[in-house]
């Protein structure tokens, strides 16, 4: 059976929104400035990732060839580089006037002219192999990218708070006066490049959700998830709003220090709030598959018993979660030594991991034990049993590393595990809401009756 050709276009759309998540990802650690060999590796695989997203795009066509293949990539190739428009402008520097105008010419040009080669040919090698079948409603698999560009956005996010670069850049919503997207990369160094890198992944989400409430509107008819992705796009603005006013206290374009006032408690909401968008944007993806769309039969009875506590380590977890920020955020820098540490926040944070641990363990393991049928709740609940384990040593390593922190200089690898340590929380927040969300699908509340089954109206 042919998918329908409106599908089969958010298809493509897709792939091209995750051809140009993979290049962002690639292109952020390039500008790290790892050296000139890794650098120039890194340049190629920005170019594979336009190559593979081709040969996806063409391995998935409903026939068989080459041309047809490279006609996918080519859909894929112009998605990639459009979205990338939002970058060229950075690479202008402050030329004006008819150069400026010749340089976008060539750099708007070559972005296409390569982005369209380079899938068009992954997509004719794709055509001439085997076909797959696509196992993802097109709103989908855009849900599930979108949700991943968030996530890359909480790792960008979390580097500018391990790496004290929050308040580089002074001014929003402009960058050193600059319009936020014809900042000259030439510019972008040290904490500056890490703050405006964060800001124009925060550009892509939001392109990203916009893209994604068109297409739930277009191809989706629940009233439950067309609602959800309304709210989740007036989310990514709201979370855009308190990034900003989190540098500058209050709406203005001036880059005077007197003018400003960074807000703590704003940093807070703005981490522990991203962490809640990343969950949300996972539950808009489960909602627009068929999984969660098809037949199947809802239980009560022992398979029931997790419904309520599944719930209630959503909110343990936020909980925790706000305790982590609180205990970033509120440190105290100081000129020549480490950090002074909110002990407060500090006791709070581990003490409640305490809580959260025992909630996930409980949860994971009667997750695991309900009967195979109600997948994917067994497979999310090994998932959270091995996110708890391995957030548990991040967690160790981070603690040891910033109490043990002598200079005011950061080490990188308290970066590394700080970072780490926060967007394996994003994780364990994100899967709690989705063993939560296919608990209440699967199951009904606890009745009398040993185990009753009730088919589901869908």
């Amino acid at each position: 059976m042919h998918e329908p050709s409106s599908d089969r276009r958010g298809l493509h759309l897709a792939l091209g929104f995750a051809t140009t998540v993979v290049m962002w990802a690639i292109g952020y650690v390039a500008m790290m400035r790892p050296g000139v060999v890794a650098g120039e590796i890194l340049f190629g695989a920005m170019f594979l990732a336009l190559f593979f997203g081709g040969l996806i795009a063409g391995r998935l066509t409903s026939t068989f060839g080459r041309i047809d293949g490279a006609r996918a990539g080519i859909k894929i190739g112009f998605v990639s580089a459009t979205v990338n428009l939002l970058v060229v402008g950075s690479l202008f520097g402050r030329e004006t006037g008819s150069d400026l105008w010749f340089q976008l010419a060539i750099w708007v040009g070559g972005l296409y002219a390569a982005s369209l080669i380079c899938a068009a040919i992954g997509g004719a090698v794709g055509g001439s192999g085997l076909r797959w079948q696509s196992k993802f409603p097109a709103t989908a698999l855009f849900g599930v990218i979108t949700a991943a560009t968030i996530f890359l956005l909480l790792v960008t996010g979390g580097l500018v708070t391990g790496l004290e670069a929050g308040l580089a850049v002074p001014d929003w919503p402009n960058s050193f006066g600059h319009n936020m997207l014809l900042y000259p990369i030439s510019q972008m160094k040290g904490g500056v490049y890490y703050e405006h890198a964060h800001r124009l992944y925060g550009m892509l989400v939001g392109l990203s959700a916009i893209t994604l409430l068109v297409l739930v509107a277009r191809f989706e008819s629940g009233r439950l998830v067309r609602s959800l992705a309304l709210i989740g796009f007036l989310m990514v603005c709201v979370q855009g709003l308190m990034g900003g006013l989190r540098v500058t206290g209050h709406i203005t374009l001036s880059q005077d220090a007197a003018n400003l006032a960074p807000s703590v408690p704003l940093a807070v909401a703005h981490g522990v709030f991203g962490q809640i968008v990343f969950a949300t944007f996972c539950l808009i993806a489960i909602l627009c598959g068929r999984r969660w769309k098809g037949d199947f039969v809802r239980v009560d009875g022992d398979a029931s018993k997790g419904r309520r506590l599944s719930g209630i380590l959503v909110v343990v977890l936020l909980l925790q979660l706000i305790s982590g920020a609180m205990y970033r955020h509120y440190q105290i820098p100081v000129l020549d030594g480490p950090p002074t540490h909110p002990k407060w926040a500090m006791h709070l944070h581990l003490t409640w991991a305490a809580v959260a641990l025992i909630c996930t363990l409980m949860v994971g393991m009667r997750a695991m034990n309900i009967p195979k049928f109600l997948r994917p709740i067994p497979q999310l609940g090994h998932g959270i049993l091995m996110l708890v384990g391995i957030q548990i040593a991040f967690g160790i390593g981070a603690l040891v590393l910033v109490v043990t922190r002598k200079t005011a200089e950061i080490p990188m690898t308290e970066v590394i595990f700080t970072s780490l340590h926060q967007v394996t929380g994003a994780l364990l927040l994100a899967t709690s809401v989705m063993i939560a969300a296919w608990w209440r699908r699967f199951t009904v509340a606890t009745s009398s009756a040993p185990l009753a089954s009730k088919v589901s109206q869908v």
